[in-house]
């Protein structure tokens, strides 16, 4: 399978520009819809949003990942293979952290160029043609070059800011909850937040934290928007207020 992680969102061309050249490079390989609202532009909260959603996908599976505000510059285009999945997108740092924590890797240079490039949507033109050779018929080895690195790699350490934020006005953060104690307790903008193991456990309107389905500290509000009540935003700092551990 083929699965998008973007940053377009539902309301312009991009994603079905995209789905339309997979249709013509795998049209057996079903594709998946991840996420679409990748915070704009915003690789480093990409990064570790995906490193937290990749686990749940089988080996073989093909991302092809596009936040990508340097396209057209001189960032090069890459294919990873990590822990058995395979990954296509920008030099940019977006593929660093599931990289940087997977148990084996390897790296590519895309080298190939099609004959129509247009220098703002690598992501049609060059990303999608490769992954779904990948997913159609193994790695094209004769587009690639193998390399140690990439260019761009960021921090392996959690990241504690709110990364993205749900319908429901829930903040996921990039904190691995496995990090964290059963007694912590998470402060962001003055508040500090009792961790509850699931909604049904906090009071109607209470805020709180708990560990979401991607393994990820989530600030939440129960029946309610953490995003409204907490005035949050993507960026914002989360920190343990605990004696025994602090972030910052």
């Amino acid at each position: 399978m083929i699965i998008l992680f973007t940053d377009f969102g539902w309301h312009d061309p991009y994603v079905g520009q995209i789905k339309a050249r997979l249709a013509v490079a795998a049209p057996t390989v079903p594709v998946i819809d991840l996420l679409h609202a990748v915070p704009d532009f915003n690789a480093h909260a990409g990064a570790h949003l995906l490193d937290a959603l990749c686990r749940e996908f089988p080996a073989d599976s093909v991302f092809l990942c596009v936040v990508d505000p340097g396209v057209g510059g001189p960032r090069d285009a890459l294919v990873v293979e990590a822990d058995g999945r395979w990954y296509v997108g920008p030099d940019n740092g977006l593929l660093s952290v599931l990289a940087g924590r997977a148990g084996s890797v390897c790296y590519w240079r895309i080298d190939w160029r099609p004959e129509r490039l247009s220098a703002s949507f690598h992501g049609r033109d060059l990303f999608a043609p490769i992954a779904g050779a990948i997913a159609a018929r193994g790695l094209p080895a004769d587009r690639l070059s193998r390399i140690e690195a990439p260019q761009v790699q960021f921090d392996l350490a959690d990241l504690p800011r709110i990364l993205y934020l749900d319908h429901y006005g829930n903040a996921w953060t990039g904190l691995r909850a496995g990090l964290l104690a059963e007694d912590d307790v998470v402060e962001l903008k003055g508040r500090r937040l009792q961790r509850r193991t699931t909604f049904h456990e906090a009071a109607k309107g209470e805020a709180f934290w708990y560990v979401n389905s991607a393994g990820l500290v989530e600030i939440a509000v129960n029946r309610g928007s953490a995003a409204a009540q907490l005035g949050l935003a993507v960026g914002d700092l989360v920190r343990l207020a605990t004696s025994a551990a602090s972030m910052h």
